[in-house]
């Protein structure tokens, strides 16, 4: 256990629970501390992974027991923890968004490039067998040149399952901000970085009902837009049309589709790790299911921490984020001033991820012969 990357968790919402569960018990990392706001929350996890100390958040940024924070906090304090981190000389992987504007996520990478330590960033669900099976479809030629690409992600909204929602709604939240970087980092997995984007957007209610949970019935407000569409014009020539909307009830358009010369591929839903991928050539008649040919299978969240740490990873990584993020901010931009917009940034398309069994990706300990 004394050469395991060791982990300090800030933030202990709903989301940390997957991460624990995928981060307990590997070889390659250990969880060495864990930080809420709320201290009880903290000494509560703590006392459920032998080993883990609950500390404050100033604690754990500058503990010598940590070698990589993982930054589970709401969108708007993301920035702020990074920057944390890497002032203590941390490495720093974090839920998506990478910032909530671009200039913060600017800050975080240009003091990581300063610092000498790296960044990672959500999303992971990209490295699952879903989308990378899709992007060696599409790399291996079975739709000749891809042309265009379609992505679509529609739903009433998270006010109906999360019991705080509020982030959802305010600055840094938002159904493109939210969702969009699932979306997003697909498409540059499989058509390369974006050079242009022509945006359109709405805010179409002014408040939402939560509905689960202590808080339920309670009205909170939308300061944020909640439908979102645009179209991105890739380095590569290609286009895509995407719609981001916590607005609809429910939608038949698949994910992901991308359209080229010789055959149309449907991609499974980036917000996961797999799923099937599906090709229609051209002159046949039905789809074919493609077999699952790369990607962690299995996957679960973390897993793209597990590969940052990783000899030869960080795919997901802090530049990749910031275009991204990039992107999504020029949308909005667009959409607001009434033009196109291109982007300021450009990233490297991460290595493909070859076909790994779960076992190997997580690596479990088992347990020494009694």
């Amino acid at each position: 256990m004394g050469d395991a990357h060791r982990i300090g968790v800030v933030g202990l919402g709903v989301i940390s629970r997957a991460y624990l569960d995928t981060l307990a018990g590997r070889f390659a990392v250990r969880v060495t501390a864990v930080a809420d706001l709320d201290a009880s929350r903290s000494a509560a996890v703590a006392a459920e992974l032998p080993g883990v100390r609950a500390l404050t958040v100033e604690e754990l940024l500058s503990s010598p027991d940590v070698d990589t924070v993982l930054n589970l906090t709401t969108p708007s304090a993301h920035a702020e923890i990074a920057l944390g981190a890497i002032r203590h000389g941390k490495n720093v992987y974090g839920e998506k968004p990478l910032a909530v504007t671009l200039a913060d996520a600017h800050a975080v990478v240009d003091a990581a490039a300063q610092a000498g330590v790296d960044v990672g960033c959500a999303p992971d669900t990209v490295l699952g067998t879903g989308v990378q099976t899709a992007r060696a479809a599409v790399e291996a030629g079975s739709i000749g040149r891809p042309l265009f690409a379609s992505a679509v992600m529609v739903t009433p909204g998270h006010e109906r399952w999360h019991p705080h929602p509020d982030f959802y709604y305010t600055e840094g939240g938002g159904p493109l901000l939210d969702m969009g970087p699932y979306y997003l980092t697909s498409l540059i997995h499989l058509l390369g970085p974006v050079r242009a984007v022509i945006g359109a957007a709405g805010r179409l209610r002014t408040e939402r009902v939560i509905g689960s949970g202590p808080r339920a019935g309670e009205r909170i407000p939308v300061e944020v837009d909640s439908h979102v569409s645009g179209v991105l014009e890739h380095v590569n020539g290609t286009l895509t049309t995407i719609t981001t909307s916590f607005d609809g009830v429910a939608t038949t358009a698949a994910p992901i589709e991308v359209h080229g010369e010789t055959g149309t591929l449907s991609v499974p839903d980036p917000n996961r790790f797999d799923g099937e991928v599906r090709l229609h050539p051209l002159g046949d008649t039905h789809w074919r299911t493609v077999p699952a040919s790369a990607g962690y299978e299995d996957g679960a969240r973390g897993v793209g921490l597990l590969d940052f740490v990783a000899p030869g990873g960080r795919r997901a990584n802090g530049r990749l984020a910031l275009h991204v993020l990039d992107t999504m901010t020029a949308l909005l931009r667009s959409s607001a001033e009434g033009r196109r917009i291109e982007l300021t940034t450009s990233a490297r398309v991460p290595a493909p991820v070859p076909l790994t069994p779960a076992q190997t990706w997580r690596g479990e300990a088992t347990p020494s012969p009694a």
